[in-house]
Order: C-alpha cells, then structure tokens, then sequence
C-alpha cells in the first residue's frame, strides 16, 4: 500500500493508492471479482464504478472489469481524496532519547492507517514531528483505547524492542472498567484469539478454540455500585486482548459496542449511526497505565506511568493530587 499527497490532519486528506499482487488464488479471477471477494468492505457495483472511473490499473494501465488475472500480475487502486473522521490529534510526549519514544495516546486516536484513517493518526503526527526518522510503534493500542504507547527510534532499539515483546520481558498493565457483580478479586484468562470470519472485514478477531495463545491477569481495584475497576497485566499481545478475555470471562468493559459475554464479536446486526460497528469503534473505557521494559542501548530498568482518565480512576485518586506522568530507571532506585 503507497501513498501521495501530504498529511493535512483534519478534515480531506490527498488520496492513496492501493497496490495487490495476484498470487495463485487469485489468478484467473476477473478483475471485479477479485475486488468483490476480496474488499468486501464495498459492494460489486461500487467496485464496478471504479472502474468505469478509471482508479484501477493493471500493470499500470487502465483495465476493466472482465479482464482475467494472472500470476505475479499487479493491480492498482487509486482512491480519490476522502473526508476522514475527526479525532483527537494532541498527544503528549512522556518520554524521549535517540532510542525511543514513549506518548501518551488520547482514547478515539488510531495509532496506524486503516478503517478510513489515513492522515488523522497518531502515524502521520509523529512523522510530520519527526520528518527524518519517524518513530515505529513497538505494540498496538486500539483507537479507543488510551495511555501509553512505546515506539522505536533506530533499527537497533526496535529490534531490541520487539525481542523484548517476544520474550515477554515488557510489562503492560492496563485500567479497565466492567459491570457490576460476582467479579473474583483475582483472575486468570488464558482464552486464545484468533481471526472469525466477517462478512464485510473479511474477518474479525474473537474468542475461538483454535486461535493463539494469550494470557491475562486480572485484579479488581474496586467496586463501586454499579461499575467495577480493574486492573489487567498481559503476558502476550493479541489483537483487541482485553476486550476480548474480559467479555469472554463474563465481564465486557462497559460500552463496547462489539465484544459482549463470550469474546464474540457482535457482527450481523449491530450498528451506529446506520453504520456496522467495527474493532475501531470506541466509547468503552481502557487506558494503557503503566509500561515496564530494558533500555535497548543502556540496559537499565524503565518504568513509566500515565495518569489514568477520571472513570479510571482508584477512589484515593480523587482525594490526592494527580500524579504526573514520569519515568524512572534503575538509576533512581
């Protein structure tokens, strides 16, 4: 997938180009059943549109809907500009060397490009910032999901980074709220996630038998009459894992509009606003709070806290000064 134009922030962005190289399953589909099956995201008349429009090539000239596809063939989608959804587009640095980079992202922020975000993520802020050396996200963050978000500066730290989060040397702990009820004080979900399919995503990623492993250790922070805060560790990093061990244990964070008791998601008639609700839809309450990791260059310890958002936070919170966001290494111990 390539891009053109520049990052404008909010409002229409400058368009994208989409490319796909036809492999063994695709060849001799036709152009327009190609795109049907595989972007299912717009319907067959949509796509012929498109067509009729001139936006696809193949091998870089003009093509039309009943051409047949061979192998190693490359097909081209020029999307024309698009009006983003508006979102929060302030982040705010917590942390900063030649090795990485640690910010606060706000809830309603998408971290990469998809779903109709292009220029209005928290990508395109940090390369328009750093225009040389863009930072590169070391784990994901949901766009409603708020907190911290670690991100590489170098090769060496993201390789360093990323082994880390193979060897589950990085701790994430999480602020999460639930429903009210029977919550055990401590908890272990070890459900395994994997891609559902989807009618119109093509898949989607849920609670299945035959998915991969994943692990979350969660501990009630406090009960309250009607919601219930938690805390939540994770051991591993699969798509969407809270959301999906929490409601697969029984207790879905409140007001997610997908992932209800079981981990499945919502998929055949749930909407907002007459449009399908989607992973990257919002309005639940989870916040990165605090990331544990090893320096990639000077080997020490580093912890770094941010302050969570008010339905997040322990009752002593609202009675004692807010903590700033900060860092400490070994060093200070």
């Amino acid at each position: 997938m390539t891009g053109y134009g520049n990052a404008s922030g909010q409002g229409m962005n400058q368009g994208w180009i989409y490319d796909d190289r036809i492999d063994r399953t695709a060849q001799e589909l036709t152009v327009l059943e190609y795109y049907t099956q595989r972007y299912r995201h717009s319907s067959q008349a949509e796509w012929q549109a498109r067509l009729i429009a001139g936006q696809i090539y193949l091998d870089g000239k003009p093509t039309h809907a009943d051409m047949r596809l061979k192998l190693g063939q490359q097909l081209t989608y020029h999307r024309a500009p698009w009006q983003e959804p508006e979102v929060p587009l302030n982040f705010e640095v917590l942390y900063e060397d030649a090795d990485l980079l640690i910010v606060a992202k706000p809830a309603g922020l998408p971290v990469l490009p998809g779903g109709g975000f292009l220029e209005n993520t928290l990508l395109t802020q940090l390369k328009q910032r750093y225009p040389q050396t863009p930072p590169v996200p070391i784990h994901r963050l949901g766009r409603g999901t708020s907190g911290l978000l670690l991100l590489a500066r170098s090769s060496q730290a993201r390789a360093h980074l990323t082994q880390q989060m193979r060897d589950r040397k990085i701790q994430k702990v999480y602020r999460a709220l639930v429903g009210a009820g029977e919550i055990p004080t401590r908890f272990t979900v070890t459900q395994a996630i994997g891609k559902i399919p989807h009618p119109t995503l093509g898949y989607i990623y849920g609670a299945t038998a035959t998915g991969l492993t994943a692990h979350s250790e969660c501990q009630v922070l406090h009960r309250y009459p009607t919601v219930t805060l938690l805390e939540v560790t994770i051991l591993t990093g699969r798509p969407h894992q809270i959301r999906i061990h929490l409601a697969a244990a029984g207790f879905p964070l409140v007001g997610d509009p997908l992932y209800g008791i079981g981990g499945i998601p919502q998929q055949q008639t749930v909407y907002e606003d007459n449009k399908l609700v989607v992973p990257g839809n919002g309005g639940y309450w989870l916040h990165a709070y605090h990331l544990t990791f090893i320096h990639p260059t000077t080997g020490k310890s580093i912890s770094q806290i941010c302050p969570a958002p008010t339905p997040l936070l322990e009752p002593d919170d609202f009675f004692a000064p807010v903590p700033s966001s900060r860092s400490v290494d070994s060093s200070d111990l």
